[in-house]
């Protein structure tokens, strides 16, 4: 059916991100299971890094640029980078995506608070602008979650079946 891991990787990467142009809550994206997914399972590391990259600037074409586009694009490379440590862990992915939640969290609300002139520049508006921002963690969390579980979930079956199956064929 499918000639390798790496055509079923570049398209599980592809369709999730599609779903970022449709309808959806808030923060509810596959922005880091895409990224932890094709550094796990893309070996060539600047395919690693550009098949996600490229998905989310096509999508963004449609979805509108905006000024947090360096922090967002900056934390993908990131967590490519870290997807590399994961390989077919399903526990280490879950962690991972945990951890890239918190951290992806941390830095967009950050930068938000630095840069868009929307919270005063002192403790005070930092922690209006993370308080604030709870209730888009919750999504981001969530879709996270969500999206590599099925992300690294489906691959893990696709290893147990298809492609054992194919290997035991060949």
């Amino acid at each position: 059916m499918f000639q390798s891991r790496v055509s079923v990787a570049i398209l599980m990467v592809i369709a999730t991100v599609i779903s970022r142009i449709l309808p959806h809550p808030p923060n509810f994206t596959p922005i880091l299971a895409v990224s932890l997914f094709a550094g796990a399972y893309l070996t060539d590391r600047r395919l690693a890094l550009f098949v996600p990259i490229l998905a989310m600037f096509v999508s963004d074409y449609f979805i509108g640029f905006h000024d947090l586009m360096p922090v967002v694009y900056g934390f993908m490379i990131l967590a490519v980078l870290f997807g590399k440590q994961i390989g077919t862990s399903l526990t280490k992915s879950f962690g991972f995506t945990v951890v890239g939640s918190v951290v992806f969290f941390g830095l967009t609300n950050l930068a938000v608070w630095a840069t868009s002139g929307m919270y005063t520049l002192d403790v005070s508006g930092l922690v209006t602008c993370f308080t604030l921002a709870i209730p888009f963690f919750q999504n981001s969390i969530a879709g996270d979650l969500v999206y590599s579980g099925i992300l690294f979930g489906s691959m893990a079956f696709l290893n147990r079946t298809v492609f054992v199956t194919a290997k035991q064929n060949a």
